[in-house]
C-alpha cells in the first residue's frame, strides 16, 4: 500500500484496522470502509442484507454512525435474471434503512460470478475513535456475536445442511453491530474491531499487534452457533478457515494448551461473514459492558479472555 501522510488522516490501513478516518474539521471526521464477496446463502435476499451488514460492520466497529452506502455489483448478466440482482439490492436497501444511512448509487460490471456488497460511510467525532490499537494488559475480552458461520455456509454449499437448517445463522449474520457498537460507547473501550474474514484469532492478533500486547483466551467460553462443530467434524472447513489456522500456527502466533478439542481449534480460526463486535475494555468495566449489549439485544455478550503483557499479537489459547 501506498503511504499516504498528512494530519488529516486518524486512520490508515497501517494497523490493519476496519476503516479509513480522515478528519474533516475539529469535530467531525469521516470513516469509510468497502467490502463485497460472492453469495454465502441461496436466498438472494438475505444476500443482500448480509453484505450490507457486514459492510456497515466496519462502521460501528470504528465507534462511528453511518450516513451513506453505495452498492458495488458483479453480475453474470446473461444466466441470471435480473429481477434476481433486484432482490439482492432490495435485501442491502433494507438493512441500510435500518441503519439510518442511505444507498445513493453504485457500480457494476458484467461478471461471470455474482458479488455484492457495499462502501460504507459513517461520521464520528475525532476524539470519540474507536480503534484496534488501544488494548491493555488486564483488559477484557468482549465478543458480541457466535463464531461458526464461514463453517454452516460451507456446510449448506456441501449438502451437509439444508437452508432451513442455516436460519438462526442468517438471522445472526443479518444483524448490524448497531447496538453493540452503542454499548461500546457507555463504557471506557480501550479498543475495538469485527470479526469477519481472518477469524476470531486472526482480528485479535490484529487488535494485539496494533496494541503492542498479547492475549489469553478460553475456548469454551466463546459462543459457537448450533451445529458448527458437528459441521467441523465432518468436514465442512472452508479454505480460508484453514488459510487462517496455518498461518496463525506457523507463525507463532497461537499456542494451543493441552485438552483444546480440534474442533474448537478450528472454529476458533473460522472465517466469518458480518461477525460480531471483539472489545478490549478493563475489566472492571465487563459486567457493565455485557449488561449494555443485553439491554441492547446483541446476539451474545461473552466475556472470552483477556489482554496480557507479552510478545505482541501472541494468543494462548486453553
Amino acid at each position: 500500500m501506498p503511504v499516504a501522510t498528512d494530519p488529516r488522516i486518524l486512520v490508515d490501513a497501517a494497523t490493519r484496522d476496519d476503516a479509513a478516518v480522515f478528519r474533516l474539521s475539529a469535530d467531525r471526521a469521516i470513516v469509510a470502509t468497502v467490502d463485497f464477496f460472492t453469495p454465502i446463502v441461496d436466498d438472494a435476499y438475505d444476500f443482500g442484507r448480509i453484505a450490507a451488514a457486514n459492510a456497515f460492520s466496519d462502521v460501528y466497529a470504528m465507534g462511528a454512525t453511518p450516513l451513506l452506502a453505495l452498492n458495488l455489483v458483479g453480475w453474470p448478466r446473461d444466466t441470471i435474471p435480473y429481477e434476481v440482482l433486484g432482490e439482492v439490492l432490495r435485501g442491502g436497501a433494507d438493512v441500510a434503512r435500518e441503519a439510518g444511512a442511505f444507498v445513493l448509487g453504485g457500480h457494476s460490471i458484467d461478471d461471470p460470478e455474482p458479488k455484492y456488497g457495499m462502501v460504507a460511510i459513517g461520521e464520528v467525532h475525532p476524539e470519540r475513535i474507536v480503534t484496534n490499537a488501544g488494548a491493555r494488559p488486564g483488559d477484557a475480552l468482549v465478543l458480541t456475536k457466535p463464531i461458526g458461520t464461514g463453517v454452516l455456509a460451507t456446510a449448506l454449499k456441501r449438502d451437509l445442511l439444508d437452508a432451513a437448517a442455516l436460519t438462526p445463522a442468517v438471522a445472526v449474520m443479518t444483524t448490524l453491530n448497531a447496538g453493540a457498537a452503542r454499548a461500546l460507547r457507555l463504557v471506557a473501550t480501550h479498543a475495538a474491531t469485527d470479526v469477519t474474514g481472518f477469524g476470531l484469532l486472526g482480528h485479535l492478533r490484529n487488535l494485539l499487534e496494533a496494541s503492542g500486547a498479547a492475549a489469553e483466551v478460553t475456548a469454551a467460553a466463546v459462543p459457537v452457533l448450533a451445529q458448527a462443530a458437528e459441521m467441523v467434524a465432518r468436514g465442512a472447513v472452508p479454505g480460508g478457515t484453514k488459510r487462517n489456522r496455518e498461518s496463525l500456527e506457523q507463525e507463532g502466533i497461537v499456542s494451543w494448551r493441552p485438552g483444546v478439542p480440534e474442533t474448537a481449534r478450528m472454529l476458533l480460526c473460522d472465517a466469518q461473514t458480518s461477525g460480531g463486535l471483539l472489545i478490549a475494555l478493563p475489566e472492571r468495566d465487563a459486567p457493565a459492558l455485557v449488561a449494555s449489549l443485553e439491554k441492547e439485544r446483541a446476539p451474545v455478550a461473552a466475556v472470552i479472555g483477556r489482554v496480557v503483557a507479552g510478545r505482541p499479537g501472541t494468543i494462548a489459547v486453553t
